[in-house]
């Protein structure tokens, strides 16, 4: 079901207000506490009372009394009323406080270093990002890691309560800070991005919300270290992915593949601008993971057809990649480019190799991958029954929806029927 106005709204806002408060009292997890309150209030009465004029200071200001109750009622436990008394909530501010960021930064990036603080494990700093700035909820943050929702619980607390022991503070980091969080930083944007871009569970496909949010703060990061060749490459990536959004959704929300899709619909400014950022990105120095894939999605979307695509250069780029990244999703991509420039039995013999990776057990990918290259050779049996684990692998009803057609049509189908 789409998420309506109001609640688009509150995602957007939801960092933002996060940040502010986390900014001006401290107390990440019990600003956290205090905003799902804030939201909760304004998810009830906006809809029927309509939007505030200023919703972004509504709540905050309904967020900072409520942090500022229960934190008098923590410190009055604790025996520091005097500490309680000299804090003075938002709508009393009159001018900006003397700490408060420049103008043209932003609470929700500086929010983004502190999750990805050195101070906290790579694990906890990746899930507490994406469920603080990046609104996934617990279990989608559990799907992004492969992991059950109980141990994603567990890894968001012990980052929530590490940030109050440790008594991180809530500023832009320095420039040596910068430099120790950054790859935690983009890759907590690539995960906001795929989750948005290729959605793990619900019934549609796209959740532009959360591709817009990992756009926009991708550009702020880039705006920071413009030099830094993998930000600009993430960024290239991101824009160059999602220019083929509006294509990749039929007309009753079906996945559309890529090879099928109405290229006069994808976003010629983002691809313009994506393929620009790479392009001056390449030659600044070390090539890494995010240029080499923005690099292959130029191609794919530079390609006037799908026929036209250069399948060579990309497989030739996916083997630059293998030498970079030890992922099993890359070589799945490479024996797929391989199948495209080589033949269908060349990638296969390369997807046979990953039969046995444990990283892929429960993933859809590796079965969708085989079940189109065996339907491309005419092993149709196997492919129709590939589809079929494809699909109970997928947790994403319009990808399950995709695959199980697929199968469907090579059982109604007559062989030498038009498989594809």
């Amino acid at each position: 079901m789409p998420e309506t106005p109001v609640e688009d709204l509150l995602r957007e806002l939801a960092p933002q207000v996060l940040g502010a408060l986390v900014r001006r009292y401290g107390h990440f997890d019990t600003a956290e506490d205090a905003v799902q309150e804030a939201l909760i209030a304004a998810a009830g009465r906006w809809p029927r009372d309509g939007v505030p004029e200023n919703p972004r200071g509504w709540l905050i200001t309904v967020a900072s009394r409520r942090l500022t109750d229960l934190l008098r009622r923590e410190q009055a436990r604790m025996r520091r009323e005097d500490t309680v008394a000299r804090w003075v909530l938002p709508e009393q501010w009159r001018a900006p406080p003397a700490d408060r960021p420049a103008a043209d930064a932003d609470d929700t990036l500086i929010l983004l270093f502190l999750c990805c603080h050195p101070a906290l494990s790579p694990a906890s700093q990746i899930a507490l990002t994406l469920r603080a700035v990046g609104g996934l909820s617990t279990a989608e943050v559990a799907r992004a890691f492969l992991v059950p929702e109980a141990t994603m619980t567990r890894r968001i607390s012990r980052g929530k309560q590490r940030i109050r022991d440790t008594g991180l503070r809530f500023a832009p980091p320095t420039d040596a800070e910068r430099g120790d969080r950054l790859a935690a930083v983009l890759h907590v944007l690539y995960l906001i991005f795929t989750e948005g871009y290729a959605r793990t569970a619900g019934p549609g496909l796209l959740r532009a919300d959360l591709t817009a949010e990992a756009i926009r703060l991708a550009r702020l990061v880039q705006r920071l270290l413009p030099e830094d060749p993998e930000v600009t490459g993430l960024l290239a990536l991101m824009l160059l992915t999602d220019a083929r959004a509006p294509a990749r959704i039929g007309p009753h929300g079906e996945l559309v593949p890529m090879a099928e899709q109405d290229r006069g619909r994808w976003r010629a400014d983002q691809i313009a601008e994506g393929v620009e950022l790479i392009t001056a990105a390449l030659p600044r120095g070390v090539v890494g993971a995010y240029q080499v894939q923005a690099a292959i999605a130029a191609v794919h979307d530079e390609a006037l057809s799908a026929a036209a695509t250069d399948w060579a250069q990309i497989t030739a780029l996916y083997e630059v990649l293998l030498g970079i990244s030890d992922n099993p999703v890359v070589a799945l991509n490479h024996a797929v480019a391989v199948a495209m420039s080589r033949g269908a039995s060349a990638g296969l013999a390369l997807l046979a190799d990953l039969a046995d990776d444990a990283r892929l057990a429960d993933d859809p990918r590796l079965p969708a991958a085989r079940a189109h290259l065996w339907e491309q050779v005419g092993e149709r049996i196997a492919a129709r029954e590939a589809y079929r684990m494809a699909a109970t692998r997928s947790t994403n009803l319009a990808q399950q929806r995709y695959l199980n057609a697929r199968a469907d049509r090579l059982a109604d189908d007559p062989p030498g029927g038009g498989s594809r």
